[in-house]
């Protein structure tokens, strides 16, 4: 299983890339590799703000739909458009062509309940 160092999560199963005042955000190998197959990716926040732990959207697989929840505060300002042609990108690269959405983070944006990577293994049973 892929958990990269560089990189925070969300006991969701969310990872965070922070770089300046945007956080990237997918969800992690570990879900999508639950989830099975995704066939669909649903974001009902575009352009809108939401607080952490806020449902932002949903991923369909073949068995079961999982909502997406915020790992952190701010304005989502994009979303990964290639997932709606490809959404089988989030099983493929979640890390890389999986992304998600693209959050700019609110001045206040607290990520001290975002796990680190060891944190995240031992929150999943590794």
């Amino acid at each position: 299983m892929n958990i990269p160092d560089n990189l925070l999560y969300s006991e969701e199963h969310e990872w965070v890339l922070i770089e300046g005042d945007t956080a990237t955000v997918g969800i992690t190998d570990f879900a999508q590799g639950e989830l099975g197959d995704i066939v669909y990716v649903e974001i009902d926040k575009l352009e809108e703000k939401v607080e952490a732990n806020e449902v932002f959207g949903s991923v369909e697989a073949v068995k079961t739909v999982s909502d997406l929840f915020s790992p952190i505060a701010g304005t989502i300002t994009a979303m990964n458009e290639e997932l709606e042609s490809s959404p089988e990108k989030i099983n493929e690269a979640p890390y890389k062509e999986g992304w998600i959405v693209k959050i700019k983070l609110d001045e206040d944006s607290d990520t001290s309940a975002l796990l680190s990577a060891e944190d995240y293994l031992k929150h999943i049973g590794n």
